[in-house]
This record gives structure tokens, sequence and C-alpha cells, in this order.
């Protein structure tokens, strides 16, 4: 399974990927965040599901890149042509991949910001090959193993939310997924992009540099638990259990 979440804000963007990659009994790590930066073009790119679908995909899409980068003055042109790298990709190998057995799966998280964009935008592109743009309204979306994590997310972040808090939620929202799910683990590769740089700060981190802050969070969350008023179970188990026994 994978996280990988991106965060779209009215000053830039956050992303977030793990680099975990099970196969069987088997545990690896590979990189799931593929970034690229040319003359005011910049271009971040995300997946999950099957490796074989994605590094080809991607193999694909890198030689458009490299060939025809001048052709995307906007960042949709650059999301339709990972798209027709994906659906080449479907046509070579999805009948044989289902006939083993497997879905012909990948999601894919790609964002940035082009010369002619009005802004810095982020889409979601489907196993199919069609696409939707995140607004304003849902400023985050994750790929992969969300259930763990979207919670915290829905609660704390919106469009104009401040980078550093959007980083350190989507931080937060990651450590929820790893203590819950064996296959999603660190390192984890994340990026900020302030909009309108054309440039994107990366770092990776590994399990030692951010094991304090799992603590710290740990405990900030039982104190807060503990910090719930408990005058609504009074009437369930405030009762001495003796006499209701009696």
């Amino acid at each position: 399974m994978t996280y990988c979440l991106a965060i779209r804000l009215r000053k830039g963007i956050v992303g977030i990927a793990d680099t975990r990659i099970t196969t069987g009994t088997e545990t690896t790590n590979a990189k799931k965040l593929f970034t690229y930066e040319g003359d005011r073009q910049s271009l971040f790119l995300m997946t999950s599901g099957l490796r074989s679908v994605r590094d080809k995909a991607l193999t694909y899409f890198s030689e458009v890149l490299n060939h025809q980068h001048q052709e995307f003055d906007k960042m949709y042109k650059a999301v339709n042509a990972f798209s027709e790298a994906i659906k080449q990709v479907a046509n070579e190998d999805k009948k044989s991949l289902i006939e083993a057995g497997l879905h012909f799966n990948i999601h894919t998280l790609v964002g940035g910001q082009m010369a002619e964009d009005d802004t810095h935008k982020t889409f979601l592109i489907y196993p199919e090959g069609n696409w939707i743009e995140m607004g304003q309204a849902t400023p985050f979306m994750i790929i992969g193993n969300s259930g763990f994590g979207k919670p915290l997310l829905n609660r704390s972040i919106n469009f104009d939310s401040d980078i550093r808090f959007a980083l350190k939620t989507g931080i937060l929202s990651f450590d929820s997924t790893r203590v819950s799910a064996n296959d999603v683990g660190y390192p984890i590769d994340v990026f900020v992009y302030y909009g309108g740089s054309y440039r994107f700060i990366q770092r990776r981190y590994q399990e030692t540099e951010l094991r304090d802050l799992s603590m710290i969070w740990a405990e900030i969350l039982k104190r807060g638990i503990n910090e719930v008023p408990e005058d609504w179970m009074e009437e369930l188990i405030g009762q001495n259990i003796g006499s209701s026994l009696s």
C-alpha cells in the first residue's frame, strides 16, 4: 500500500510520499515522488498502485517531457500527457495483468505550475486516464491508504491554512497511518512549493528524525482525551456497580 498526500493551499502546495513497497512477504523501499523543474515550469507526480505500471508510465512520460516540455505552458497539458502514458501502458499490459490475477491499478497526484497558469494546481488521475482538479472546497487528496490519516486533515485543513501548519498536520496524518498500517512507513519524501516560485523544496525524513514528534503527538492525544467532559456518561457508568447488580 501507499500513503501519498498533496495539500493545495492559497500560498502553495505541500506533498508527502512514503517509500514502502510490499511484495508478498518482502518489504523494500522505492521513491514514489517525481519532480521536474524547467524555465517557469514546475511539476510533481506521486503514484500508488502496481509499481510495474507506474514505472512504465513514468518512463513514457519522461520521454515526452524531455522532447516536448516547451509545449506544457499549462498544467493540464502535462496532466493529459501522463494520462496518455497510462492509457498506453493499459493497452500494452492490462490484458496480461488481468490474466495473471492482477488489477491494472495506478492512481496519480500531479501538480505544480506552468508559465501560463494563473496559480499553482493539483490533479488526481484515475487508472482509466481521466482526471479531476483539486478545488478550494477540498484542498487535499490522499492516494493509497487514506482511512487513518484523513480524519485529522478533514478537521484541520482549509484552503487558507498556513504552509507550516499544513506540513505539520500532514506529517501527523502520515504518522496516524503509519502506526495503524504495516504497509506504510518511513522514510518519507516531503516537498513544499510556494506559488509562483517554480521551485520545489524537498527533503527525505527517516523515522529517527521524527520519532520525538510522534511521541509528543501521542501524549497530546492522550491528554486531550482526558480533558473531554465526562458528564454525558454518568448515567451509563457513573452508578455504583455493586448497587446496580443487587
